[in-house]
């Protein structure tokens, strides 16, 4: 007679088959709830230059198998006024230039063969955030992929000409990046205004570095902290701008992993509204216990802040010395921070359309 082991054995494969789908249902993204239209779970190239469908690809080469060798060369050719999409294609190497794209350049796909392989770095610090960009968007509907932009200058003192340190300038509306990387120290990531999405990014830096006033998704984004020993005080992920409480712009991090080395705050109040919130995100020892600050804000009111957190895990995510002016949101409370509707995605993100 068999025994009662083998008798058994269909049931837990049966089991972790179960158990599997489960795992991958429930790795479906919040963003997508309360759609009858989901996005892929993984978005990649492949379905990016599918739902683009740009008539045209302009392929930049270091080997000169390109159009061309620069990449601001390839945007300069783009005319402006540009009503469809134009593939910018920018083969593996460092591409060590500063790259704009202007005002009136809109629909620009620029697809890098990934972060570890395709990156733009240039080395500036400037008084001027705007000037020392090494990647400054400035035209809407634009998305990135697969790319590294790196700002090289070295850390100096906070607050000074050497430290305004920008890897990347959004700053205009609908733009969105995918499995790209930010690197600088002090002000790594200028996410300047509009609505913009951020998917499966890596971003770094000590001081203030993802700031600005935007209305931005970052989902499944890695952030990393690096020590800025030259400073005494604590660094910050975000400083975030918003203006006034009619303002609908504000920072919203998702099932995202923060970690490094040192300690920072979550976020610093840039301004009485400043409007921040980490949810579902993995939180290292890296972040302080206090969680915010109103490091730089001093007229002395909160009441009209919003730098809170939802079911965070890990040991920076301990919530019983917060600051006592941040939050700790319900599920109703955090539920229209964590649809894509808050960016309006379902109406502009190709991935999306």
């Amino acid at each position: 007679m068999p025994s009662s082991s083998h008798q058994s054995g269909p049931i837990p494969c049966l089991t972790l088959y179960v158990l599997v789908a489960l795992t991958f249902i429930s790795s479906l993204d919040v963003v997508h709830c309360g759609s009858s239209k989901q996005k892929p779970n993984v978005v990649d190239a492949h379905l990016l230059t599918e739902k683009i469908h740009s008539n045209r690809t302009i392929k930049v080469c270091q080997d000169g198998k390109g159009e061309f060798t620069s990449i601001q060369a390839a945007i300069d050719s783009i005319p402006e006024g540009n009503k469809d999409w134009v593939t910018v294609h920018v083969r593996k190497g460092v591409y060590r230039e500063k790259v704009t794209i202007p005002p009136k350049k809109p629909f620009i796909y620029i697809r890098g063969n990934g972060k570890g392989r395709t990156a733009i770095a240039w080395s500036q610090s400037s008084t001027n955030n705007t000037e020392s960009a090494t990647l400054k968007i400035q035209a809407p509907n634009v998305v990135v992929f697969g790319l590294s932009i790196k700002n090289e200058a070295p850390t100096g003192i906070p607050f000074s000409s050497q430290n305004q340190s920008v890897a990347v300038l959004a700053g205009a509306d609908m733009i969105a990046f995918y499995h790209c990387a930010f690197f600088s120290t002090h002000n790594t990531l200028f996410d300047y205004k509009g609505r913009h999405y951020y998917d499966t990014c890596y971003i770094q830096g000590s001081i203030d570095f993802i700031f600005g006033r935007a209305r931005s998704l970052y989902h499944m984004c890695e952030i990393f902290v690096i020590e800025d020993k030259k400073v005494e005080i604590h660094g910050s992920i975000t400083a975030q701008s918003r203006e006034s409480l009619k303002e609908n712009s504000g920072f919203v991090f998702q099932y995202g992993r923060v970690y490094g080395m040192g300690h920072v705050y979550l976020g610093r109040a840039k301004g009485a509204f400043s409007r921040v919130v980490f949810a579902n995100s993995y939180l290292s020892n890296t972040i302080v216990p206090e969680g915010w600050s109103l490091w730089r804000y001093d007229d002395g009111g909160t009441q009209d802040l919003f730098q809170a957190e939802y079911k965070c895990h890990g040991p920076g995510a301990t919530t019983e010395k917060r600051a006592n002016w941040s939050k700790q949101l319900t599920e109703k409370e955090v539920g229209a921070f964590l649809t894509i509707d808050y960016i309006d995605g379902k109406e502009w993100l190709p991935a999306w359309i």
